[in-house]
């Protein structure tokens, strides 16, 4: 009996310890987390959010964008947001953001790395990179493109022959209800792929196509709850499945495609003759035998890859908004086909020497990417050094998030900021360029391929409703519904494009 009662006795002291020592550790977690995350003197207002979480429960991850505007009106046009272990800060409004962007650039070039971009990249390649990486992988990219063509009438030419291919494609739907992501898609990435694989892939090519697949999986899934949860749990996240696992898988497929090709350049490289990026990228290594620079192998897979989904994903997704609005907006498309056939007709390709004469269709694609607004929040930016804005401190590590979806609201800026409307970007017929147009952000870090975009807008937007007038479904109601993803791109749809005589 006593026995027993020892025994009840030790078993019920051991659990009253077990249960101290986790309270005495969860106290201890939440005050490292409070004393961590405290706010530092004049730090910008915000909502308070919870322990080790932030404030990522108080957004909504099917519209992010939409769900910080409140704030807005609330705390002003700094204010602060903390996302898990990430402080950051938004700012809006145009005196606010070209401020920023240029009085203080010099101590915002860096890029913020969550943990899921650090195992996806590691401060690699040209749209995550900072430092000397950045700066010898984006004067190298800028050079080579150029070296390529750049600016130049041959990559006009890819152009113009990768829009006809996509007429063709487009014609074997013979006016029926289709999905024109993937084709769009692959055309897009031809022209970029023409430049840093030296080849372009047929829309049949089951490999490519998949290569796609995953790049708009990742690209869709990068932004989820999951993978949030993996930047501030990963040590608990990375034995539990889930998106942020099939993220890792999709990106490590997209490197082993992308090293397949550059293993296939080294069988026949003549450093004499580059034929494409990789190649120019090779040779470039041979420069610096003992690795002092960022040419190293996992650089050219990083920077080729984030070639092929900046000069994919942006573009493509821009076309699709564009081809959707055509169709919601029957009026505005046949007023765009009327510029064409005026300055065009219906024999030849457009090039890019008739922008200036197209003012309306210039406008109606730069109302696309308005209304797209498809970085909605800019590629963020971390703050180098502690820095004063506005009266607020802002601490060495702070990301900063441009409210980009505010800005190409603002009925300030905008006659009709709600509404598709090209005359936005009209003045007495003519296009009139506007200061709050900033969808490729502004800056040393501005897109490195602005020229390249808007020349593939323009190119591939003129085949198309040159040869077909696009309309909805019979029995299928379009709507503007998006996906949100790192990009914000259109629900999955169909469209008619009927051929026009």
């Amino acid at each position: 009996m006593l026995a027993t009662a020892g025994s009840l006795v030790a078993a019920f002291w051991a659990a009253l310890h077990l249960r101290t020592l986790l309270l005495a550790a969860f106290t201890f977690l939440f005050l490292a987390d409070y004393l961590k995350n405290r706010r530092p003197k004049n730090y910008p207002p915000g909502p308070r959010g919870l322990p080790f979480v932030g404030c990522i429960f108080q957004l909504d991850f099917e519209k992010p964008h939409l769900s910080i505007q409140p704030f807005v009106k609330k705390y002003g046009n700094i204010f602060s947001l903390n996302l898990g272990d990430i402080t950051s800060v938004v700012i809006t409004g145009l005196p606010l953001i070209k401020e920023v962007f240029t009085h203080m650039e010099q101590n915002i070039l860096n890029r913020p790395v969550t943990l899921i971009r650090e195992r996806i990249s590691n401060n690699n390649g040209l749209v995550f990179s900072s430092g000397q990486t950045w700066k010898e992988q984006r004067r190298f990219a800028l050079m080579t493109l150029r070296n390529f063509g750049l600016g130049k009438k041959s990559l006009e030419q890819r152009m113009q022959e990768e829009a006809q291919h996509l007429v063709e494609a487009i014609e074997e739907e013979r006016g029926q209800p289709f999905n024109p992501h993937f084709n769009i898609n692959n055309a897009v990435s031809n022209v970029i792929c023409s430049v840093t694989f030296g080849e372009r892939f047929e829309y049949q090519d089951s490999q490519f196509q998949e290569m796609l697949r995953l790049l708009d999986e990742a690209t869709c899934l990068e932004t989820s709850i999951g993978c949030q949860l993996y930047n501030i749990f990963p040590w608990i996240m990375k034995y539990l499945p889930g998106s942020h696992q099939t993220v890792f898988r999709n990106w490590g497929k997209l490197k082993l495609f992308v090293s397949d090709i550059i293993d296939n350049h080294r069988k026949d490289w003549d450093p004499d003759e580059p034929r494409d990026y990789i190649d120019a990228f090779l040779k470039e290594m041979t420069k610096y035998p003992d690795k002092t620079t960022s040419f190293n192998e996992e650089n050219l897979i990083c920077s080729t890859l984030d070639l092929f989904f900046a000069g994919t994903e942006t573009t493509s997704t821009t076309l699709r908004w564009a081809l959707l609005y055509m169709a919601l907006y029957p009026e505005v498309q046949e007023k765009v086909q009327a510029e064409i056939d005026r300055v065009i007709g219906q024999k030849r390709q457009a090039s890019l020497t008739d922008r200036e004469s197209m003012p309306y269709t210039n406008a109606v694609l730069h109302e696309v990417q308005r209304m797209g607004n498809i970085v909605p929040l800019n590629v963020p930016r971390e703050v180098a050094m502690d820095t004063n804005l506005h009266g607020f401190h802002l601490p060495k590590g702070t990301m900063l998030l441009t409210n980009l979806t505010a800005l190409h609201r603002d009925p300030k800026e905008w006659a009709t900021p709600e509404t598709f409307n090209p005359e936005h970007f009209l003045e007495n017929g003519q296009f009139k360029k506007r200061e709050s147009f900033l969808p490729f952000s502004m800056g040393k870090r501005v897109c490195l391929g602005e020229q390249l975009a808007r020349s593939e807008l323009f190119i591939f937007f003129t085949a198309l409703i040159q040869k077909f007038t696009f309309q909805p479904p019979i029995n299928e109601k379009l709507s503007l519904k998006f996906r949100m993803g790192l990009t914000i791109s259109p629900v999955s749809h169909r469209l008619c494009a009927i051929p026009r005589l």
